[in-house]
């Protein structure tokens, strides 16, 4: 590494401002440090080196023509290959799109090129999103770089692995359980889920409509909060898009204090059937909270217990619906039958039997199921009346507390191919305690908690919807009050890959 890419993304846009350095320095230091480590991440689908640069260097000249300019501009940012950029391909993930280079720009990806952020590529997922572990996408498995035997988490594993092996600064990720806070936890970086609606959705290739949201990943709380600043804000192109003024969260992060604050540790979520090294780390970040001032009770919400599965119900219901349209005659692969005659319906099976995993089919047809006639009452009309008992349960929650805590994964990072690939509903209670969040559309954010068996635990906050900044107000200093007692858990991973 050197000390351009070890630097994080504040520490750039300062250097940027100050003429330290340019942003074609910063960019090509990136996309050296991503060819020097592509073979052993596989973070990246596209990287996307030329265009980067381009960018930069009209950042570059802009700065030196005196030109006003955002925060974060000339700072390299990776987009999860979720987000539709207009001429560059955007694949999902899968063998269905692996070649669509898309008509049209997604909203998110207009802010970034508008502040002048150089998009360095698109990065690895699990296919369309569906996974927890980067081990279901086209492109092959992402690695984590803390140990190359063990997954990154998904479905954003390749935006959390191109953060904790410092091949970017800042990542966009898109969370629908926890997509983005898991593998935040599972390499020691920080993820956010903003409130459903807070940032825009135009352009974010579907899985599930009520449940995905675009979700800023960065190395520390306070890059989270300036990204989430620049990705936010109504869209009328979104019909779900809230019209909230939003801001405020990146000097909440950095100037709030723990004082005062109440946290409420969720009874469901406290530490049943969690790895030890787990729990070991969030009791002592939360006595390291109260050390700083913060107040420590349990609450109550015991509709949590079925969300995981209410969440297996509605999101494979979206995705069948979602996912009708690739139907190989409008875009994407197209495959015809290897004998019999060529019609829409044949073309269609014989387009979707290829191009999707199988993670993919299992949860459309599932979701199919559970839409079929006679079942719908049953399964996704119950799911949906506990989504509303979950929502109720973390406003009475709310009324006592700042906000709501618990870890953010029972486990940390599993190994490739590990004996729970076999068994996928043991993969999806890994989700238990992210996907509460997104039945009610609240947000969370997740940092890191320490070091178990060597590898990343995380910290999981949740504050009421619309209501952001209470993320950042205990994120941040808690941030801080942990670095003081144990150090940066990133600094860790750095002097070893530096090592090596």
């Amino acid at each position: 590494m050197t000390e351009l890419t070890n630097k994080s993304a504040l520490e750039l846009a300062a250097g940027l401002k100050s003429g330290e350095f340019s942003s074609v320095d910063v960019t090509q230091a990136h996309l050296d440090r991503i060819s020097a480590t592509e073979d052993d991440f596989n973070s990246f689908i596209t990287v996307t080196d030329e265009l980067a640069l381009e960018t930069a260097k009209a950042v570059d000249a802009k700065r030196s023509a005196g030109e006003d300019l955002h925060a974060l501009a000339g700072v390299p940012v990776a987009l999860k290959d979720l987000v539709v950029t207009e001429g560059t391909r955007t694949t999902a993930g899968s063998k269905m799109l692996e070649n669509w280079v898309p008509p049209y720009e997604s909203t998110v990806h207009n802010k970034v090129k508008a502040a002048g952020l150089p998009v360095l590529g698109k990065t690895n997922l699990d296919e369309f999103a569906m996974g927890s572990t980067t081990e279901h996408s086209a492109f092959g498995n992402t690695r984590n770089p803390w140990n190359l035997d063990h997954v990154p988490g998904g479905s954003s594993g390749g935006a959390a692995a191109a953060l904790a092996g410092f091949q970017a600064p800042l990542s966009v990720g898109t969370d629908t359980g926890g997509s983005v806070r898991q593998p935040a936890a599972f390499t020691g970086t920080v993820g956010v889920k903003p409130t459903y609606g807070s940032i825009s959705r135009f352009g974010i290739i579907a899985m599930a409509s009520s449940l995905d949201q675009v979700g800023p990943m960065g190395r520390n709380v306070a890059d989270a909060a300036a990204l989430h600043e620049l990705l936010a804000g109504h869209d009328p192109l979104d019909s779900t898009s809230l019209p909230d003024e939003v801001g405020g969260f990146l000097s909440a992060a950095q100037t709030s204090e723990l004082k005062g604050k109440k946290l409420g540790v969720i009874k469901q979520l406290a530490g049943e059937g969690y790895q030890d090294g787990v729990r070991t780390a969030f009791t002592a970040a939360l006595e390291t909270a109260a050390a700083a001032g913060a107040e420590i009770v349990e609450v109550d919400c015991p509709s949590i217990s079925y969300a995981l599965d209410a969440y297996y119900l509605i999101m494979p219901s979206e995705v069948s619906s979602n996912l009708a349209r690739y139907d190989g005659m409008r875009y994407g692969l197209r495959v015809e039958p290897e004998s019999g005659p060529v019609t829409a319906e044949t073309v269609m099976s014989a387009t979707r039997a290829a191009g999707f995993g199988s993670e993919v089919k299992r949860r459309i047809i599932l979701g199919t199921y559970a839409l079929s006639a006679g079942y719908y009452d049953a399964y996704y009309g119950s799911a949906q009346k506990i989504r509303t008992l979950v929502q109720n349960d973390f406003a009475k929650a709310f009324a006592d507390c700042d906000v709501l805590v618990s870890p953010t994964t029972p486990t940390t990072a599993l190994k490739f191919g590990a004996e729970k690939a076999a068994d996928p509903m043991s993969l999806y209670l890994g989700d238990v305690a992210t996907i509460p969040a997104n039945l009610a559309g609240i947000p969370g954010l997740s940092l890191p908690a320490g070091l178990a068996d060597g590898l990343p635990v995380g910290f999981q906050i949740l504050a009421p919807a619309r209501e952001d900044i209470k993320l950042y107000e205990v994120a941040g200093p808690l941030e801080a009050a942990l670095e003081s007692d144990g150090g940066r858990v990133l600094d860790t991973l750095a002097e070893g890959l530096n090592a090596k």
